[in-house]
């Protein structure tokens, strides 16, 4: 198993462990040396956000990628998309974002992009992990001095892709609210925006290092579909931190998740022949609803566990060309090699105006079933199934429920939670049996 990597990269509190400078430094030698097996002239490109410890941590891999013989270049703030799409277009061993994706400021992170766009094969991320591992014996990280230099034409590079994938889009009367959250997608949606007429109200893109996802953004979608109604706007998108996702609302102020993305994109992807297998590939996440919604349009919908590198992973084998997570995490490898915000954006304002339809009408038939999801902080992530209280009270819900609802009980993948989602045609059997999930496991191991 991997203790430094979760599902998407290595996340903490910045400045301590593993976050601190000797362990950042021993990635970025372990990552140039994991690097220099395969290439002779290594060169890694950074990114990061907004929040106030990332140019300090920039700083500390890049001294570690130094010395390990890599040649480091910086896109400074940047969408984690932009990186991988940078990294791939312009030749480059690896890239780099320093980014705590959705979380407080006070977090960060680290996410490793292939020469190919891709995120890291799980292992891969286990051999650097032993190597950062035998390094931190014998290693105290040096000062690290500045970053290197921050050259903006990554930034226009990957603006430049964006408005190439729809030369034609064109938004004239439309009116739109965007909420950057306080993210990497301050630094480039008013200018990609700007240039595709409509009427753009930009809010929460004022970063100032600690404001990132601060009540705005993807994690508080209520945010903008409030905002989005207020104003009498056609439709409301907002990215979380780092802008790999994106959260929409329609006219009437409802908030329209990745699932409904999903919908609308296959439906329109089936039409215009790019919807391959008529496949889609969502996470155990998602609602039974969409399944069902798809179903009606003879798509099969396909499960894949959470995490976009896993429905990577499955719409590979699968040949799918559309999936993605209920976050708002889609993936359209048509167009891009990971999941983007501000693409998913595009995707669905292009559908918008080529339909002519409103958003609210576009997924009106998405009837989801009752949902809840319930997050208990926990003090280790022991596996579920070796706790009899948790296993048997799962087994009880999931008896109860039978066909008219679902049971998904997991660890995060980035934070010290225990998530307990629940799926049922009655409200009340849902949040009794999640109530009484998240009591075992919060008895068992919670802080």
């Amino acid at each position: 198993m991997r203790k430094l990597f979760g599902t998407d990269g290595i996340r903490a509190v910045a400045g301590e462990a593993p976050l601190d400078a000797n362990t950042i430094h021993a990635v970025g030698l372990a990552l140039a040396h994991q690097l220099s097996g395969s290439q002779q002239h290594l060169r890694v490109l950074l990114g990061m956000d907004t929040r106030e410890s990332s140019n300090w941590i920039a700083a500390t891999i890049a001294a570690g990628l130094t010395e390990g013989g890599a040649h480091v270049e910086n896109a400074g703030v940047v969408t984690t998309p932009a990186i991988a799409f940078l990294a791939r277009k312009h030749g480059f061993s690896a890239g780099v974002v320093i980014s705590a994706s959705h979380n407080p400021w006070q977090d960060n992170g680290i996410k490793v992009f292939g020469s190919d766009g891709y995120k890291l094969p799980d292992e891969t991320e286990l051999r650097i992990e032993a190597e950062i591992f035998r390094r931190l014996e014998n290693l105290a990280a040096p000062d690290a001095g500045p970053a290197p230099s921050v050259n903006e034409k990554y930034r226009k590079d990957y603006e430049q892709f964006l408005r190439g994938a729809f030369p034609g889009l064109n938004l004239n009367g439309l009116q739109v609210v965007l909420d950057c959250a306080n993210g990497a997608a301050s630094a480039i949606a008013p200018e990609l925006f700007a240039h595709l007429g409509g009427n753009f109200q930009l809010t929460h893109a004022a970063p100032d290092g600690r404001n990132i996802n601060a009540n705005c953004g993807a994690l508080h979608p209520d945010v903008v579909a409030a905002e989005t109604k207020k104003l009498k706007a056609s439709l409301g998108v907002t990215f979380d931190g780092d802008a790999d996702r994106a959260m929409f609302a329609d006219a009437h102020g409802n908030v329209v998740n990745g699932d409904a993305v999903m919908l609308l994109a296959a439906r329109d992807m089936r039409v215009r022949g790019l919807l391959r297998n008529d496949t889609v590939v969502a996470t155990t996440m998602s609602n039974m609803g969409l399944e069902a919604a798809l179903r009606r349009d003879a798509i099969r919908m396909l499960r894949a566990p959470v995490g976009d590198k896993y429905v990577l992973e499955r719409m590979q084998q699968e040949q799918a060309s559309l999936g993605g997570e209920q976050s708002g995490h889609i993936l359209f490898p048509h167009l891009a090699t990971t999941g983007d915000g501000l693409l998913t954006a595009l995707v669905v304002l292009d559908v918008v105006r080529r339909s002519g339809r409103a958003l609210h009408e576009l997924v009106a038939d998405l009837k989801v079933f009752p949902q809840v999801i319930l997050n208990v902080r926990v003090r280790e992530k022991k596996p579920l199934d070796q706790i009899a209280t948790v296993t048997d009270t799962i087994r009880d819900a999931e008896a109860e429920l039978a066909d008219s609802g679902r049971v998904v009980v997991r660890y995060s993948g980035t934070e010290a939670l225990a998530r307990v989602m629940i799926e049922a045609e009655s409200e009340e059997a849902m949040h009794r049996h999640a109530d009484r999930i998240a009591a075992a496991i919060r008895a068992e191991l919670g802080i």
